[in-house]
C-alpha cells in the first residue's frame, strides 16, 4: 500500500478529543493553553530559554516553530466545550519509503496524565497507517522524562538515542532519544491503547 498524506483539514474525533487543523486565529486559545514556563521546561519548543512570556513575543515563535507549510498541524480540542487544550503534528513526510513523525506536541500542564495524549496519538497512529504508513517516528528531549515515559506508555519501542541533533535554546545541544511504531506492530498497540482508554478518566 502506497503511503499518501492525510487530508491536513480532516477531523478525527476520540471520545474526550476532537482533532482538527490548527488556524492562525486560533493561536490565543492555543496560548493561554500551553503558553506557560512548564510546557517548555520538558525539552518542548527547545527549552525553558525559547519560553516567550508576551502572547507577541510568543505568536512570533509558534509562527517560526510548528510546521505549517509541511505538516499536519492539530488543535487537539476537548470535545465537552471545544477548548483548544494543546496541539500535535503529523509531518516529515517521506512518501516513498511510507515513513510519517508524530512530534511537536504540547497540552496544557493541568492534562498531563489525563488520557488526553493517548486518545490523540490513537487517532494520529490510527489515520496514519490507515494511510499507508510503514513507520511512524516519536521522539523526545533525551533530558525530557515525563515525554519520554509517555511514549513508551503508548506502545512504541525505543530505537536509540541520536547525539547532538539539534541546539536547544540555551545554546547547549540536545540529544533525541527516537521511537516507533511499525505497521506490524500497530494492531497491538492500538489494542493495548484502546484497553487503556477504556478504564482512564479524562
Amino acid at each position: 500500500m502506497t503511503a499518501r498524506r492525510p487530508d491536513p483539514f480532516a477531523v478525527l474525533e476520540g471520545a474526550t478529543v476532537r482533532l482538527r487543523a490548527l488556524r492562525q486565529d486560533d493561536l490565543p486559545d492555543l496560548h493561554d493553553a500551553i503558553g506557560h514556563p512548564a510546557v517548555f521546561a520538558g525539552g518542548w519548543g527547545g527549552g525553558l530559554a525559547a519560553y516567550r512570556d508576551t502572547y507577541e513575543e510568543w505568536r512570533e515563535f509558534i509562527l517560526g516553530y510548528l510546521a505549517w507549510d509541511t505538516g499536519n498541524v492539530t488543535a487537539v480540542c476537548l470535545r465537552d466545550g471545544d477548548r483548544i487544550v494543546g496541539t500535535t503534528t503529523l509531518g516529515d513526510f517521506d512518501l516513498p519509503n511510507g515513513s510519517a513523525h508524530i512530534g511537536w506536541t504540547a497540552y496544557a500542564p493541568e492534562l498531563w496524565g489525563s488520557r488526553v495524549n493517548a486518545e490523540t496519538k490513537r487517532l494520529l497512529l490510527g489515520t496514519a497507517f490507515d494511510h499507508g504508513f510503514e513507520r511512524v517516528k516519536l521522539q523526545a528531549d533525551v533530558l525530557n522524562e515525563r515525554s519520554r515515559a509517555a511514549i513508551l506508555r503508548l506502545g512504541a519501542t525505543f530505537e536509540g538515542v541520536l547525539r547532538h541533533t539539534q541546539p536547544r535554546a540555551d545554546g547547549t545541544w540536545r540529544d533525541t532519544a527516537v521511537y516507533s511504531v511499525l505497521r506490524e506492530e500497530w494492531p497491538a498497540v492500538r489494542d493495548g491503547l484502546d484497553a487503556r482508554l477504556a478504564v482512564e478518566n479524562a
